[in-house]
């Protein structure tokens, strides 16, 4: 544990887990205080907690490393985040890019240069916007977007209005879907899910459906649909022309 002194002088700071044998990091953190340490002790169920149970029943725990410190919150979030694309969020146990991804996410420069250069499209069908920041990468699959797109999210009756789902990253619309009906969260298997078996989320709902159909596809897939946020919006959820 840092001591009182430690401590002051640390302000914000971000933190490796390392597998003591491979000096491979498997999760990415940020805190003050003695934060870092508060995993040992977590009895969640997550991917990370199951990582340090692997190790005590070895007799190891892990190393822990700060990555940079005496930082400003925000300065703290954008190195968590950039430490999370470097080392790729697949070989971590992290679930999340961290919020300093609106900063921008790793990509490649084709894909970089297609966001900047992304043209304003009107949304003239009934939909969900859908921001999947955090989860996207710029190689996943369709079925990948599909996954993190349609599930599982806290709604009300208005998702029944939306007959496509954007799902959008940075603003641009990444993949368009087809919604051909609504089902209670975690009673459909994704590919991410362990041993096919979903987490039930029932106080949240997720769609099934498909690619939408050409046309509509081309209208919005690679397009812009920033202007339809307000400056500051934190809600993942967006209805367009559902209020009918």
């Amino acid at each position: 544990m840092f001591t009182s002194k430690a401590r002051e002088s640390l302000g914000h700071y971000v933190y490796l887990y390392i597998h003591p044998r491979t000096g491979i990091p498997f999760y990415v953190g940020k805190g003050q205080g003695n934060r870092c340490f508060s995993h040992l002790k977590d009895r969640s169920e997550s991917e990370k907690v199951r990582a340090i149970d692997e190790l005590a029943k070895l007799g190891l725990k892990p190393r822990i490393d700060i990555l940079k410190y005496d930082l400003t919150e925000d300065q703290a979030l954008l190195v968590e985040s950039t430490a999370i694309d470097l080392l790729g969020i697949d070989s971590l146990t992290n679930r999340v890019r961290g919020h300093g991804s609106r900063h921008g996410s790793r990509s490649e420069v084709t894909e970089i240069a297609a966001t900047l250069d992304a043209r304003d499209v009107e949304v003239t069908h009934a939909v969900m916007i859908i921001n999947i920041n955090r989860n996207y990468r710029s190689d996943m699959t369709v079925h990948e977007i599909y996954d993190a797109t349609r599930s599982a999210w806290k709604l009300g009756p208005k998702r029944l209005k939306a007959k496509y789902a954007l799902s959008i990253h940075q603003g641009i619309v990444r993949e368009v879907f087809a919604i051909a009906g609504w089902l209670r969260g975690g009673t459909t298997m994704k590919g991410s899910d362990t041993n096919g078996r979903p987490r039930r989320r029932e106080d949240r709902w997720e769609f099934v459906g498909e690619v939408a159909e050409d046309e509509v596809r081309k209208r919005y897939r690679g397009r812009s649909v920033s202007r339809y946020f307000k400056p500051g919006a934190q809600n993942p959820i967006l209805y367009v022309n559902c209020d009918d």
